[in-house]
C-alpha cells in the first residue's frame, strides 16, 4: 500500500492544499502543531483558520501557513457562525481538518455540522480529518458526515470513542476492535482508534493495527500531530485508510526515533515532526526496512 509520490514534475498544487480549522486562545499550539505536521507529510499548501485574537501570533510562528483569524466566542474559541465563511474557504481546499486545540465541544459541534452540511460531497468536496473537539457532536449529526462517505477519517482516543458510541470507556478498553468497527460502520468513516496498540478500521470492516509505538507518544499534543500527519498524507493523494495507517506508522516511527535518541520519556510533541520526513526518507529507500 505505497503513499503516493510526487513525480518531480508538479509543483506544490499537486500535493494538495489543506485548511486546517484549529486552536483556541487556551489551546492555540493545538493549531500550530496539526499545521507543521501537514506540512512534514509532505502536503503543498497549508492554510489555517483560527480564532482572530491569536490568528497573528500563529501566522508569526509558521510563516509557511496562510494565516485567517475568524470571530470568536467570549471564552476564545471560533464562532460557530463561522461557517458561511469557512465553507468558501474550504472548498477551494483538497482536505479539511477540524478539531485540534478547540475546547468548547458544543461550539465544535455546531460548527462541524454546519461545514459538513454546506460543503459540496463526492469527488468536487474535500475530504476531511476529524479530531479532538470535532468529534463531540458526530454522535447526533451523523447524517452530515454520511453525505461524504469515503472521505473522511476521525482519530478518537479511548474516551472520545465511548462518547461516540454512548457508552463507557471501559467497554471501549475492553473491546477497542469491535468498538472501533461499530464506530466506523455507524459513521461511514475509517476510524484510528488511539492507544498502546492502535487500530485502523474501515466502514467494511478491514481492519489494521499498529504494536510498535512507545510509552513516550502519550504526551500533550501528540494526537494534534498525528491528525496533521494524516492529513497532510490525504492531501497528497492517499486514501482515507492509506492515510491513516501510514500516519499512525509514521508518527509512532518518529517515537521511536526520538526513543533511542532522547529516552523513552520527556520528548515532545513539536519534536515529532522534524522525524517525519527522515522515516518517510528511510522507507523510500529501503522498503523493507532492512
Amino acid at each position: 500500500m505505497p503513499l503516493p509520490q510526487p513525480d518531480g514534475h508538479g509543483d506544490k498544487e499537486t500535493r494538495g492544499r489543506v485548511l486546517v480549522v484549529a486552536g483556541s486562545v487556551p489551546v492555540p499550539g493545538g493549531a500550530l502543531l496539526a499545521g507543521i505536521g501537514v506540512l512534514r507529510a509532505g502536503a503543498g499548501k497549508l492554510q489555517i483558520a483560527t480564532a482572530a485574537s491569536i490568528a497573528p501570533h500563529l501566522g508569526l510562528a509558521l510563516p509557511e501557513a496562510l494565516v485567517a483569524g475568524l470571530p470568536e466566542t467570549a471564552d476564545g474559541e471560533i464562532a460557530p457562525d463561522s461557517a458561511g465563511a469557512l465553507s468558501e474557504r474550504a472548498s477551494r481546499c483538497d482536505t479539511v481538518l477540524i478539531g485540534p486545540g478547540m475546547m468548547n465541544e458544543a461550539a465544535v459541534a455546531d460548527l462541524t455540522a454546519e461545514l459538513l452540511t454546506r460543503l459540496e460531497a463526492g469527488e468536487n468536496g474535500p475530504r476531511f480529518v476529524l479530531d479532538a473537539g470535532a468529534l463531540a457532536g458526530l454522535r447526533r449529526n451523523a447524517a452530515a458526515l454520511h453525505r461524504h462517505e469515503g472521505r473522511v477519517v476521525i482519530t478518537p482516543h479511548a474516551g472520545e470513542m465511548a462518547g461516540l458510541l454512548g457508552c463507557s470507556r471501559d467497554r471501549v478498553d475492553a473491546d477497542p476492535l469491535g468498538c472501533a468497527r461499530q464506530a466506523a460502520d455507524r459513521l461511514k468513516a475509517v476510524v484510528a482508534l488511539k492507544g498502546s496498540c492502535t487500530r485502523i478500521v474501515a466502514p467494511d470492516g478491514r481492519a489494521w493495527a499498529y504494536r510498535g509505538g512507545t510509552v513516550g507518544l502519550a504526551t500533550s499534543g501528540s494526537g494534534d500531530t498525528l491528525a496533521g500527519i494524516v492529513t497532510g498524507l490525504l492531501a497528497r493523494g492517499a486514501s482515507p485508510e492509506q492515510a491513516a495507517i501510514w500516519g499512525v506508522y509514521l508518527h509512532g516511527e518518529a517515537g521511536n526515533r526520538l526513543t533511542r535518541r532522547i529516552g523513552p520519556l520527556g520528548f515532545l510533541a513539536r519534536e515529532l515532526l522534524a522525524e517525519i520526513p527522515a522515516v518517510m526518507a528511510a522507507l523510500a529507500s529501503d522498503p523493507d526496512g532492512r
